[in-house]
């Protein structure tokens, strides 16, 4: 009896024989009983209907944007996900290209854990209005727009005067996105199931400039003083101008994203050894 009944197999749309790879699996999970359906993540149809529920695993084909697509998906319906790399480093992902048909094996058997991270629950609000509310696998991030000019974010954290950065912007992630934007803001690297939240001002100017590591009960408010173009873009999507007297509340989610792993528990620091060793400035000194 496998551990999954109903599996959709959605590529990243650009990819050259992303379908095709799709359908492929596909079969190869319906030869083991699992019924199957392949797309694309432009596939709207098909994630309607992976929205209204009936499918109990998420395979995702592509690079680590798609597996934050993912995760987006994913995460409030409860579904694990099955990353295969598609593209050139992927640091969430589990399966290379060409390993899929070994993994597929392993994961029929049954031979495989649930890692479990936590996600964020980000808001905007404007007066009484919610302009917008987001699940985020990685990290809200507010700064400054088109200006090269530093933006003024005042932050309370569970309704307690924090500070008031002048920075480029404010990171607030996720212990996964603690190696995304956060880690090259100088922010800590954070074991990815730990419960944290991170603060990290971007480039502050004469303000606070150390990282925070909160609990995962915190709430942050996060208030902008607008008097030039300031944003917000949470997990990299199309930022939102932001006017003064808006809010942004970030708290964690009680959706956490669960990615299916193969290896031991220590794989994130050997993935992350090799992801440091990839960069040129570990590579000249070495």
């Amino acid at each position: 009896m496998p551990p999954f009944r109903r599996a959709v197999v959605l590529a990243y749309p650009g990819l050259a024989q992303g379908l095709d790879e799709a359908e492929s699996i596909v079969r190869i999970l319906e030869a083991y009983g699992v019924e199957g359906r392949a797309g694309t993540f432009a596939d709207k149809a098909l994630l309607r209907a992976v929205q209204k529920g009936g499918f109990d695993l998420l395979i995702a084909l592509g690079g680590d944007g798609t597996m934050l697509r993912a995760g987006h998906l994913a995460a409030p319906l409860g579904i694990p996900i099955l990353g295969i790399n598609m593209g050139r480093f992927g640091f969430l992902i589990e399966v290379e290209r060409d390993a899929w048909p070994t993994a597929l094996e392993r994961l029929m058997a049954g031979d495989f854990w649930i890692e479990q991270r936590l996600t964020l629950d980000a808001r905007l609000y404007r007066g009484q209005t919610t302009l917008g509310s987001w699940l985020v696998v990685n990290e809200v991030v507010i700064c400054r727009g088109a200006e090269v000019r530093p933006v003024r974010l005042t932050a309370y954290v569970d309704d307690i005067l924090l500070t008031t950065y002048v920075a480029d912007g404010l990171i607030v992630a996720t212990p996964t996105g603690s190696t995304a934007y956060a880690l090259a803001a100088g922010g800590p690297i954070l074991p990815p199931e730990s419960r944290n939240i991170l603060l990290v001002p971007v480039a502050p100017h004469l303000s606070v400039d150390r990282a925070m590591v909160l609990d995962e009960e915190a709430s942050i408010t996060i208030l902008p003083h607008v008097d030039h173009q300031t944003v917000l873009s949470a997990d990299g999507q199309t930022p939102l101008t932001l006017q003064d007297g808006d809010r942004v509340v970030v708290r964690a989610s009680p959706h956490p994203v669960k990615f299916i792993r193969f290896q031991g528990r220590d794989y994130f620091y050997r993935v992350l050894t090799r992801f440091l060793q990839a960069h040129p400035w570990t590579q000249k000194y070495s």
